[in-house]
């Protein structure tokens, strides 16, 4: 792994939320437990329509005794109208946040390190005016940072890091099995389990009832996952996000993510069917999307 680097986005944006009701107001719509989010612990999760389909997922960090929640920028003004939709008479100020806060990684040997941040899940420290965390979802990661935009990158910086591009990052994130909002999981067809939500510590199912929580459960519990998002090499011509892949004809999948890393060959994220990767295996028949063939892995942290 390469030493510790920062890679700033230009593709998130925060909202906040404040407000003596804003812990009750966001447990009954998200897929995690609200309740452990505190300026020692930031968390990861999604909103679900109310089938239980993907919408938006998010880390959410408590700084100055609200919340900010970093999504994606592209799909931010979406996420906030639906979440006033469901406001009422909750006791809740919500507002976007862009011009205010900026999003960060920090990744690579030492960062966690060099951060002064615990190896743990979650694990937050005050970073600046903002917070430093390591990613909810796997520690290998290394740590999201929440800051000021007046901040820039001068506290990186000063620690060393140096400055990454979105490739670099994407290849660390895309080995480890990770998502990334509606690049890998198509909006309002995907069903967390299916995205590794429930290892990634995405979803608890303890917390009670929340927008989705019943499909959600219902997978769970009954098996019912058919598909898992995971890693994969490419070998020959580059496919596109979208690319069907198949095996002997049949669908077998959909490239997600990907990144090129050298002459015919990349990496990435792709949804693939589980009956088809058996089928595969027991044949040594290779998937190919387009020209290309693909080769899943499963991710160390996957259940399946």
């Amino acid at each position: 792994m390469a030493t510790a680097q920062y890679y700033q986005f230009n593709d998130r944006a925060c909202l906040t939320i404040g407000g003596e009701d804003r812990t009750s107001f966001l447990q009954g719509l998200v897929s995690n437990d609200v309740t452990k989010v505190s300026a020692a612990r930031a968390g990861y999760g999604a909103f679900l329509t109310p089938q239980g389909k993907f919408l938006h997922d998010f880390f959410l960090a408590e700084i100055g005794g609200g919340f900010v929640l970093d999504t994606e920028a592209e799909r931010i003004d979406e996420f906030f109208r639906k979440l006033r939709l469901y406001k009422l008479r909750a006791k809740v100020d919500l507002a976007l946040a862009g011009e205010a806060w900026q999003s960060l990684a920090v990744f690579g040997e030492g960062a966690l390190e060099r951060l002064k941040v615990p190896a743990e899940r979650g694990a937050a420290i005050p970073f600046h005016g903002g917070v430093a965390f390591v990613d909810p979802r796997h520690v290998e990661i290394g740590a999201r940072l929440l800051l000021p935009v007046a901040a820039g990158t001068e506290p990186l910086d000063a620690l060393g890091l140096t400055p990454a591009d979105r490739a670099a990052y994407d290849r660390r994130r895309v080995t480890l099995g990770l998502p990334d909002g509606a690049r890998d999981m198509a909006v309002e067809k995907t069903v967390l389990l299916e995205a590794g939500f429930e290892e990634l510590g995405g979803v608890d199912f303890d917390k009670g009832c929340y927008m989705g929580q019943e499909l959600t459960a219902r997978t769970k519990y009954r098996g019912l996952v058919k598909r898992r998002l995971m890693p994969i090499t490419l070998h020959g011509p580059l496919p596109a996000p979208g690319t069907e892949i198949t095996l002997n004809g049949k669908e077998a999948g959909e490239i997600r993510s990907v990144v090129a890393d050298g002459n015919d060959h990349a990496i990435g994220l792709a949804m693939i069917r589980l009956n088809r990767l058996d089928e595969a295996l027991q044949a040594g028949i290779p998937l190919i999307a387009g020209e290309a063939t693909v080769i899943p892995s499963k991710p160390d942290w996957a259940k399946f």
